[in-house]
Protein backbone atom coordinates (compact mmCIF):
# COMPACT_ATOMS: atom_id res chain seq x y z
CA UNK A 1 0.00 0.00 0.00
CA UNK A 2 2.84 2.39 0.81
CA UNK A 3 4.42 1.63 -2.56
CA UNK A 4 1.21 2.63 -4.33
CA UNK A 5 1.04 5.93 -2.45
CA UNK A 6 4.68 6.62 -3.25
CA UNK A 7 4.04 5.88 -6.92
CA UNK A 8 1.04 8.24 -6.95
CA UNK A 9 3.09 11.04 -5.38
CA UNK A 10 5.86 10.54 -7.94
CA UNK A 11 3.33 10.56 -10.81
CA UNK A 12 1.75 13.76 -9.53
CA UNK A 13 5.17 15.40 -9.28
CA UNK A 14 6.08 14.34 -12.81
CA UNK A 15 2.62 14.99 -14.30
CA UNK A 16 1.08 17.76 -12.16
CA UNK A 17 -1.84 18.26 -14.54
CA UNK A 18 -3.00 14.70 -13.98
CA UNK A 19 -4.61 15.62 -10.66
CA UNK A 20 -6.98 18.07 -12.31
CA UNK A 21 -7.54 16.15 -15.53
CA UNK A 22 -10.71 14.53 -14.24
CA UNK A 23 -12.24 17.96 -13.55
CA UNK A 24 -10.90 19.59 -16.69
CA UNK A 25 -14.28 19.35 -18.40
CA UNK A 26 -16.28 20.70 -15.46
CA UNK A 27 -18.44 23.69 -16.28
CA UNK A 28 -18.24 26.70 -13.97
CA UNK A 29 -20.47 29.75 -13.70
CA UNK A 30 -19.64 33.36 -12.97
CA UNK A 31 -21.43 36.68 -12.96
CA UNK A 32 -19.49 39.80 -13.78
CA UNK A 33 -18.95 42.97 -15.74
CA UNK A 34 -17.24 43.01 -19.14
CA UNK A 35 -14.24 45.32 -19.03
CA UNK A 36 -13.10 44.92 -22.63
CA UNK A 37 -13.61 42.77 -25.71
CA UNK A 38 -10.81 41.72 -28.08
CA UNK A 39 -12.53 40.47 -31.22
CA UNK A 40 -9.24 39.76 -33.00
CA UNK A 41 -8.27 37.22 -30.33
CA UNK A 42 -11.81 36.10 -29.41
CA UNK A 43 -11.23 37.10 -25.80
CA UNK A 44 -12.82 39.21 -23.11
CA UNK A 45 -11.60 40.79 -19.87
CA UNK A 46 -14.17 40.05 -17.19
CA UNK A 47 -14.40 41.44 -13.64
CA UNK A 48 -16.25 38.51 -12.08
CA UNK A 49 -17.80 37.79 -8.72
CA UNK A 50 -16.47 34.87 -6.63
CA UNK A 51 -16.60 31.47 -8.36
CA UNK A 52 -17.54 28.95 -5.68
CA UNK A 53 -16.85 25.85 -7.79
CA UNK A 54 -13.18 26.88 -8.11
CA UNK A 55 -12.87 28.58 -4.70
CA UNK A 56 -11.90 31.83 -6.46
CA UNK A 57 -12.39 35.28 -5.00
CA UNK A 58 -13.78 38.09 -7.13
CA UNK A 59 -11.16 39.24 -9.66
CA UNK A 60 -10.61 40.61 -13.13
CA UNK A 61 -9.15 38.18 -15.64
CA UNK A 62 -9.12 37.28 -19.34
CA UNK A 63 -11.31 34.58 -20.84
CA UNK A 64 -11.27 33.14 -24.34
CA UNK A 65 -14.60 32.78 -26.12
CA UNK A 66 -15.32 29.36 -27.64
CA UNK A 67 -17.70 30.62 -30.34
CA UNK A 68 -17.10 34.03 -31.93
CA UNK A 69 -20.88 34.54 -32.08
CA UNK A 70 -20.81 34.92 -28.28
CA UNK A 71 -18.80 38.12 -28.71
CA UNK A 72 -22.01 39.84 -29.83
CA UNK A 73 -23.37 39.34 -26.28
CA UNK A 74 -20.23 40.80 -24.67
CA UNK A 75 -19.99 44.59 -24.67
CA UNK A 76 -17.91 46.76 -22.33
CA UNK A 77 -19.75 47.59 -19.08
CA UNK A 78 -22.39 44.88 -19.68
CA UNK A 79 -23.33 42.74 -16.66
CA UNK A 80 -23.32 39.10 -17.79
CA UNK A 81 -23.51 35.56 -16.52
CA UNK A 82 -21.14 33.15 -18.20
CA UNK A 83 -20.45 29.46 -18.16
CA UNK A 84 -16.86 28.43 -18.75
CA UNK A 85 -14.50 25.47 -18.76
CA UNK A 86 -10.79 25.17 -18.13
CA UNK A 87 -8.54 23.93 -20.92
CA UNK A 88 -4.96 23.78 -19.70
CA UNK A 89 -4.19 27.26 -18.37
CA UNK A 90 -6.99 28.89 -20.38
CA UNK A 91 -10.56 29.56 -19.33
CA UNK A 92 -13.03 29.27 -22.19
CA UNK A 93 -16.49 30.89 -22.10
CA UNK A 94 -19.03 28.46 -23.55
CA UNK A 95 -22.25 30.35 -22.80
CA UNK A 96 -23.33 33.96 -22.11
CA UNK A 97 -26.59 35.18 -20.59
Amino acid sequence: MKAIRTLLVVLLLVFPGAAVHAGAHATHQAAGVVKSVDRANSSVMLAHDPVKSLNWPAMTMPFTVKDKALLDKLAPNARVQVEFVQQGRNYIITSVK
